[in-house]
């Protein structure tokens, strides 16, 4: 989507009695809400899942069932979720060591990695003292609000 595009819509929800607009096209996602400032604006890149493979002709029915993947279950232990949208680092800086891996002790209150929002970079704090047993969070991706990002037993 350009910029210009881009602009008139954020024009468009401030002009108007709508709080929130959503368009989704084929190179991405657009949510503008409206709030007591500026309209913040959330822009998703978002890629097609390649499609489903046919069973073979003359394969079984269920073959197709059968390959698809299971639903994995909830990890155990403590989740620490996103506080927010945002971008996940697990380093200060690109050169700079994570601040936690697997294994890791943490306390509550230690800094295990940080979320940046509108060039805005917020660390977030484990809320619970254990083990990272789980990092589910990829260093340099989206993130959504409530996403699992660790798994502190």
């Amino acid at each position: 989507m350009d910029l210009r595009k881009l602009k008139t819509l954020i024009d468009l929800v401030s002009e108007s009695n709508i709080s929130e607009l959503e368009i989704t096209e084929t190179e991405g996602k657009v949510r503008i809400v409206k709030g007591g400032g500026a309209a913040p604006v959330q822009y998703v890149q978002t890629l097609a899942a390649p499609p489903a493979a046919a069973p073979a002709a003359g394969a079984p029915a269920g073959t197709a069932a059968a390959s698809a993947p299971a639903v994995e279950a909830a990890p155990a232990g403590h989740a620490v979720k996103s506080p927010m949208v945002g971008t996940f680092y697990r380093s200060s800086s690109p050169g700079a060591a994570a601040f936690v891996e697997i294994g890791s002790k943490v306390n509550e209150g230690d800094t295990i990695c940080i979320i940046e929002a509108m060039k805005i970079l917020n660390e977030i704090e484990a809320d619970k003292s254990g083990t990272i047993t789980q990092i589910l969070g990829e260093n340099g991706q989206a993130v959504e609000y409530g996403q699992p990002l660790f798994i502190i037993e």
